[in-house]
């Protein structure tokens, strides 16, 4: 399945570099406002350990890790939802994406401007929520207009569909976003279609400076920035996008060294795609043999069936059963034949729920 995250914030609080950290796509960065224009999309490798592990064993062509593609979108400032700075454009890029990475500036320099003048993050947050909120506010305006002929006729649905579009639009007033309201899992359901930006899950990483990289905990606009999260049930990453960008130029030897010296044991990149992949409720299960390892992404909770669809569509059509050993078993026996020996491999049918880190083989006819 295609992941897609959307990387946002006011201009200059190091969006740009953190994408090209992530993505090493060269995405232009500079010291002024919008040098993002169109966004810029990358596509990101999932960080596992354990393609290497099966790959030690199986020995394929390649190994394919699971992917996240990340979107760089143009700096928003106030007034964006009305046209200010590039006006509208942000909001269709962020519409596609299914997650957002909101990048808080945490980290002080006289020689990088800030849009607003001064370091704040609950103004900065509260700036971007706003116009997200202004936005989702326009379109369940229009989304109400299209209702009223319908309630008029008697259409149930649409009767109740306004009513929670109601309720949406007081909490809108009072600057409460979509996803800190209280909704039946009905009305989850309903809302879902209108494509509301303010329903789509946060992770807010907080950018804080080069000294900083290893502490950014004790960072006091870092805390602020949790706070915040806190009230939202959201994730705070501190990172130090320059110093993330500077450890994706190095080789994999040289990025261990690098990190040692700086006191970090992880990249605060590979934290932050592992918590998008999260976020989602996205889980991960591998096909292995001699032409390729291979990580594939589905939700949690997907039965056996859906699973080999996100391969082809005609191993769902046709599904018979799966083959299927835990990856610990997998690895304990050094392989599938192996565990086979130790009867830890499994037949498992149309209602089996795949967990992650399965290792599956798919029966199908067609």
């Amino acid at each position: 399945m295609s992941l897609h995250v959307g990387i946002v914030g006011l201009p200059n609080v190091g969006k740009s570099t953190l994408f090209n950290a992530i993505t090493k796509a060269g995405a232009e960065s500079a010291n002024y406002p919008f040098c993002t224009i169109d966004p810029n999309v990358g596509i990101v490798q999932v960080p596992d350990f354990r393609l290497k592990a099966l790959a030690k064993i199986v020995n394929p062509q390649q190994i394919v890790p699971a992917v996240v593609e990340f979107v760089d979108i143009a700096g928003l400032v106030r007034g964006a939802s009305k046209g200010e700075g590039l006006g509208n454009q942000f909001l269709s890029h962020i519409r596609e994406v299914d997650a957002i990475v909101h990048v808080v500036r945490c980290f002080e320099d006289d020689n990088v401007v800030h849009v607003e003048g001064k370091i704040d993050p609950e103004r900065d947050i509260e700036t971007i929520r706003m116009e997200l909120i202004l936005a989702d506010m326009e379109t369940v305006y229009r989304r109400q207009a299209k209702l009223v002929g319908m309630i008029k006729s008697g259409d149930k649905k649409a009767k109740f569909e306004a009513e929670v579009l109601e309720k949406l639009v007081k909490k809108f007033d009072q600057g409460i976003p979509a996803n800190l309201v209280g909704f039946s899992e009905e009305e989850k359901e309903l809302l879902n279609s209108v494509s509301l930006l303010t329903l789509k899950p946060v992770i807010y990483a907080a950018n804080v400076s080069e000294a900083e990289a290893s502490n950014g905990e004790n960072n006091a606009n870092v805390q602020k920035v949790q706070e915040i999260a806190r009230l939202e049930n959201a994730e705070v990453i501190p990172v130090c996008a320059k110093i993330e960008a500077e450890i994706a130029e190095l080789e994999e030897d040289e990025k261990e060294i690098f990190m040692e010296e700086l006191g970090l044991t992880e990249s605060g990149l590979d934290r932050l795609i592992r918590s998008a992949f999260k976020l989602l409720g996205l889980i991960t299960f591998f096909t292995a043999g001699p032409k390729e390892v291979k990580a594939w992404t589905i939700c949690r909770e997907t039965k056996a069936p859906q699973a080999a669809g996100t391969i082809h569509s005609d191993f769902e059509r046709g599904f018979i059963r799966a083959e299927v050993v835990k990856y610990e078993h997998f690895m304990e026996n050094n392989g599938l034949n192996g565990a086979k020996d130790k009867g830890l491999v499994r037949l498992e049918g149309k209602e089996y729920v795949v967990q992650d880190g399965d290792i599956m083989h798919f029966r199908f006819n067609v």
